[in-house]
């Protein structure tokens, strides 16, 4: 029998602080609470929160009988991540310890395990910065959280199986493509006449087959898919997937089997820039971090894929960069499905370690690597931590396991030392000045950060900052666009992110994303979605609220940036034709779409201020048009679910956004409110309630409970009342023990 794979999310108890003997077998549990992975240790406001609070050792339990069918079989339990040192015990035996939290684990549990009776899993759980474990032992610029924050599973295989596959396309842009597969092995001991058959499928499709013998004692085998004939690239606008299936076989017995998905693709930084499948494409993305307000990093799959939605889809971004660590499978899955590659990077801020700290960065490259190695949307491995200094042995360390592990990718490895040692293949540089970058050092050469360090902005600042932040975004890009040579840049960053007392704004939140920390856009996200082609979408976005009197000096807006792919604006105030604006190609000649700015939008202290209307045109068809009106007043709520259809496994959620705007949906930017929340039927809130409007916005996320039917939230504004949403609760397959 193949292998089987069985969901352990649900029905985990949680007693908070661990205890003397709370991983023993016969341990008291009774009082501890019962929970659903993924899961924070603590649940924490969404800002002005003491990180303290997550940082203490915890404990989890999980109950089960294995399944009968299992038996005879090895059984595994998986960790998709655990913040940050973890220690598991089966029936009360240590079965060993895992440091780091951004990389999966394993353990067996086979010598353990009670075939007719309850088990017990004990997960110790040390959430705490150990200085001896990478980002720790420095200041790092974002919060960590704890808990059991990812997946965790129970893996049943034969006595020798599938350990991992690596499923490289090979020559993809010519008539000899090919699909070089590595399997590796497990427990091949004994001579059985094992061997192995691969298969390349187009859904049912089998495109190409290869078998070869696994001679006992052999830990991998290498095969080959050839004779394809044409196949789809994996590009950015059509992001064609196959699969690789690999089957173990002990004589004509499938014994395991094990499917990865791949996409045929070339990626190459080149001196002229970035090539993906011969084509050159200027880079223009942003930075990921994957935390979120309330929970830290404990969100399920839906809401990690909603991120590579929003960067693909609604910022138009063409690379994100997971700093600074390995992130959520579900969000690289999504990356795979959109077309949106990524460059991925070990856990670390500026601080190197000792040896043993050295050691566990070394086995985060392995780890990260072998996790992901399939995944054709990572194009870059970054083996460098973070703006770190220059350590010739530990870089050229991290560099060969990366290119033994896979050498058909480049490595990167991002700094801020402008002179720093290139061990990598990618020169990848932070540079903070929007005004003059640096010129490229190297001939391979990739912004990895701009502007946003130094610009925090937040959605109540006044019009000049709002606008500055845009038009930095934009100078930088531009600048990029005017050397070849530069691959492109990714932006810090696409989201706002809690952060340490000594870094952000006091409180604890660092204000650099182009959208705030639920995900909701600030005007620079307005920049990065006007770069795409209005064959895409038509884009219109002022990079302002409409106030005659919000600017340091004069009435009106003055100059005023709107960011839009049309080919030109006609301005209307109150009705009259104040001007017909182009796209500004003085300031901006580089882009594909500069922002127009215009200084017809002004006003008189003391007199009548009108509705804004922008009409924006390609070629002499009107194609899109906004107003915002000047009457100052809070008109509209606005409640606004992203997914309508949940599964009731406990843990599946999708969030709410909630909104002021004006009578024409315009942003309300000082709108503030309590906004008070109720909910109806098989789900809970992930959030505060009630909830204090920030700029005019919030979010809450909304999960379900283990039972279909349909959640109802309301939610009233004490002014304009309330706005109330459903969403249906599919029953979800029962777990098997």
């Amino acid at each position: 029998m193949a292998r089987t794979i069985l969901s352990l999310n649900r029905n985990w108890l949680y007693g908070g602080e661990a205890t003397a003997g709370s991983t023993a077998a016969e341990f008291d549990d009774s009082a501890f609470e019962r929970v659903t992975i993924p899961h924070s240790n603590k649940l924490l406001p969404w800002h002005s929160f003491d990180d303290l609070e997550y940082q203490f050792v915890s404990i989890y339990r999980r109950h089960f009988t294995p399944p009968a069918e299992l038996r005879g079989r090895r059984v595994f339990v998986d960790f998709g991540g655990v913040m940050t040192a973890t220690t598991v015990y089966l029936n009360g035996e240590r079965l060993g310890e895992h440091l780091g939290g951004y990389t999966p684990f394993s353990f067996e549990l086979t010598p353990h395990l009670r075939w007719d009776a309850e088990n017990v899993l004990a997960v110790e759980v040390d959430s705490t910065e150990r200085a001896d474990i990478p980002p720790f032992g420095g200041l790092i610029d974002y919060l960590t959280f704890g808990g059991i924050y990812r997946e965790v599973s129970l893996r049943a295989v034969p006595q020798a199986y599938i350990e991992n596959v690596f499923a490289r396309p090979v020559d993809v842009l010519t008539d000899a493509r090919r699909v070089e597969v590595r399997c590796y092995l497990e427990g091949n001991d004994e001579d059985t006449g094992r061997s192995l058959q691969v298969e390349l499928r187009d859904g049912e499709r089998v495109l190409s087959t290869a078998t070869a013998e696994a001679a006992p004692g052999a830990t991998s085998v290498d095969l080959t898919l050839s004779d394809l004939g044409e196949v789809e690239l994996w590009d950015l606008d059509t992001p064609k997937l196959y699969a690789v299936v690999t089957r173990l076989l002990e004589g004509n017995e499938v014994v395991d089997e094990y499917t990865t998905r791949i996409g045929f693709r070339e990626a190459r930084f080149t001196p002229e820039g970035f090539r993906l499948n011969g084509r050159h494409v200027k880079l223009r993305g942003l930075n990921r971090h994957q935390t979120y307000p309330f929970v830290g990093q404990a969100m399920p799959a839906r809401v990690q894929r909603k991120d590579a939605e929003i960067l693909k889809r609604e910022l138009k971004c063409n690379i994100a960069r997971t700093s600074h660590y390995p992130q959520s499978i579900h969000f690289l899955d999504a990356c795979d499905e959109l077309g949106l590659p990524v460059f991925e990077e070990i856990p670390g801020w500026q601080h190197i370690g000792g040896e043993g700290w050295k050691d566990i960065a070394c086995r985060n490259v392995e780890e990260m690597i072998r996790r992901d190695w399939n995944h054709p949307s990572i194009i870059l491995w970054g083996v460098r931590i973070n703006e770190s200094g220059d350590d010739h042995d530990f870089y050229t360390r991290t560099n060969a396991i990366a290119h033994e592990l896979d050498p058909s990718r480049q490595t990167g490895g991002v700094r801020f030392n402008y002179d720093s040692e290139l061990l990598e293949d990618v020169f990848t540089m932070n540079d903070f000045n929007p005004n003059e970058l640096r010129p490229p050092k190297h001939p391979l050469y990739l912004n990895t950060e701009f502007v946003g360090h130094m610009f925090p902005t937040k959605h109540i600042d006044n019009v000049e900052r709002v606008q500055e932040h845009v038009d930095r975004h934009a100078r930088v890009h531009n600048m990029l666009g005017a050397d070849v040579r530069y691959a492109g840049g990714i932006g810090w960053c696409a989201f706002d992110y809690n952060t340490h007392s000594d870094f952000g704004s006091g409180d604890r939140i660092c204000y650099h994303g182009v959208s705030d920390i639920f995900r909701t856009p600030k005007p620079a996200a307005g920049f990065y979605r006007s770069q795409c082609d209005p064959s895409d979408e038509v884009v219109l976005e002022p990079a302002f609220h409409w106030a005659i009197g919000d600017k340091s000096e004069g009435g009106g807006i003055g100059t005023g940036i709107i960011c839009s792919n049309c080919d030109r604006l006609e301005l209307y105030v109150g009705g009259e034709l104040r001007a017909t604006v182009e796209p500004d190609r003085e300031r901006y000649p580089n882009l594909a779409h500069p922002p127009f700015v215009t200084d017809a939008l002004t006003g008189l202290w003391g007199y009548r201020w009108d509705d804004l209307r922008i009409d924006g045109f390609i070629g002499d068809e009107k194609v899109i048009s906004k107003s915002m009106s000047a009457r100052g007043v809070d008109r509209q709520f606005h409640l606004e679910p992203d997914d309508t259809q949940l599964v009731g496994d406990g843990s599946d959620a999708t969030r709410v956004v909630f909104r002021v705007t004006d009578e024409y949906g315009a942003a309300r930017p000082f709108a503030t409110g309590a906004i008070q929340l109720a909910i109806e039927g098989p789900g809970e809130i992930i959030g505060e309630n009630p909830f204090a409007l920030a700029g005019g916005v919030g979010a809450v996320w909304v999960r379900s409970r283990q039972e279909p039917g349909v959640i109802r939230l309301e939610a009233t504004h004490p002014v304009l009342g309330p706005k109330a949403v459903e969403i249906q609760v599919s029953q979800a397959a029962p777990e098997a023990c």
